[in-house]
């Protein structure tokens, strides 16, 4: 990005920014959007942005940093495609200065969606009958992701062989069926209510697959229970089924999406919620294992640092009076990237303080040794959340949240089988 343009940022922004589908988005049914790369959105719903303004200083480590608030509308083009467009919120030009937009995407770029064939008279001199077979040839193809989305999402875990050519990380835009689908649906609905209504409200918050280059991500739902207690009695009794058939009544935690990238294999492996939902606890465990597996071998060094901060947070949470985080997630990610080798004549306290980031690979003899890998965890989803400091709150409740205390204290233990037994 050229210098010029960051200076030109919030006039940017304010001519609208194209929201994109995010793409390492596993779970959850409420639709995640690319605003730039260290930023996401989703709807706004005034429960969970109440949490995010309000929420405890020593719980901000293991949630998604806050950035604000977009008002997000949509254009539709002569075939009736949909394109979800950012502004910034009436008056709030002011705070657009501590937003980082320089990669945001500008609305200009609507062109390559709606407008192909005046994009190729202007820009690259085509011809109307070049134009013509182009839309044509375009169209087949649109037809044909169609047919493979629709058996996408009736495929519960889903195998790629990554192309060896290109970047691995690109190569999620294409595959990753469940952002395709919430993205599908997030267009539907908004659709549906043209008619009523063209504005929404979208939260900003840190995109926190940005920093790894193939991220690995395991979303699980949290907690024995599910409902919040603004629920109706047939959602109700619809999330009591639900924990009461899954591992979440027993152990307090189940799968609800993973995306890993098995570099012995060259493989993406996608998982979706129903087929968590189907596993027994031993299939928990069984998935964790998957999940920390690169196709090769079991990737040992991050387990140290999963138990540690799990533990952390489960401590920063028995803190927490009167907070409970009905239906909320926890993220896991790290990065699948292959890990870096090092020298094998390489000095014994150099290797130790190698890390993935600093190894030399021009060095000349290499040989596997593990190196410090960062994984992250992240507490997301907030809808349903409450807290005796939300003053609405018909219902207040006392003490720490225990389901999800529970949860998190199971999936801790089976962490620890999963590092013990493979170390026999």
């Amino acid at each position: 990005m050229s210098p010029a343009f960051g200076a030109m940022e919030v006039e940017h922004y304010s001519k609208g920014v194209l929201l994109e589908p995010f793409v390492h988005q596993v779970g959850g049914h409420s639709c995640v959007l690319r605003f730039n790369d260290k930023t996401i959105c989703k709807p706004l719903i005034q429960r969970e942005h109440q949490f995010y303004e309000t929420l405890p200083t020593e719980m901000r480590k293991f949630t998604p940093q806050y950035e604000g608030v977009v008002s997000v509308s949509f254009e539709e083009d002569e075939d009736g495609n949909l394109c979800l467009i950012a502004y910034p919120l009436s008056g709030d030009h002011d705070n657009l200065e501590n937003l980082d937009n320089s990669d945001c995407e500008p609305k200009s770029k609507l062109l390559r969606w709606t407008n192909k064939k005046t994009m190729l008279l202007e820009n690259e001199k085509i011809s109307k009958e070049w134009v013509r077979q182009h839309r044509k040839e375009e169209k087949m193809k649109s037809h044909k992701l169609e047919e493979e989305f629709e058996w996408l999402k009736k495929s519960e875990v889903l195998y790629y062989t990554v192309e060896k050519k290109g970047n691995v990380s690109s190569q999620f835009k294409h595959h990753n069926p469940w952002s395709m689908k919430c993205h599908q649906q997030q267009l539907q609905r908004m659709k549906e209510n043209a008619k009523h209504r063209n504005q929404y409200k979208f939260i900003l918050l840190e995109n926190l697959t940005s920093r790894y280059e193939v991220p690995c991500v395991l979303d699980l739902k949290m907690g024995t229970r599910q409902h919040g207690d603004d629920a109706s009695e047939e959602k109700k009794a619809n999330q009591i089924r639900k924990c009461q058939q899954s591992t979440s009544a027993v152990i307090g935690v189940r799968v609800c999406g993973m995306q890993v990238y098995q570099a012995g294999t060259g493989q993406l492996m996608f998982m979706n919620k129903y087929h968590g939902r189907k596993l027994s606890v031993q299939g928990f465990k069984e998935a964790l294992y998957q999940f920390f597996h690169n196709g090769k071998y079991l990737r040992r060094e991050l387990f140290e640092s999963v138990i540690k901060k799990l533990t952390e947070l489960k401590s920063v949470l028995e803190k927490q009076e009167s907070y409970r985080f009905y239906s909320s997630s926890l993220l896991i990610i790290y990065d699948g990237k292959e890990r870096q080798e090092v020298a094998v004549d390489s000095d014994p306290e150099d290797l130790e303080d190698l890390s993935e980031e600093s190894s030399d690979e021009s060095a000349g003899a290499y040989a596997y040794k593990p190196t410090a890998s960062t994984v992250d965890v992240r507490m997301i989803d907030f809808a349903h959340t409450t807290c005796k400091y939300y003053g609405e709150d018909s219902v207040v409740h006392e003490g720490q949240d225990t389901g999800y205390v529970f949860g998190l204290q199971n999936l801790i233990d089976i962490i620890k089988e999963i590092r013990d037994e493979s170390s026999e």
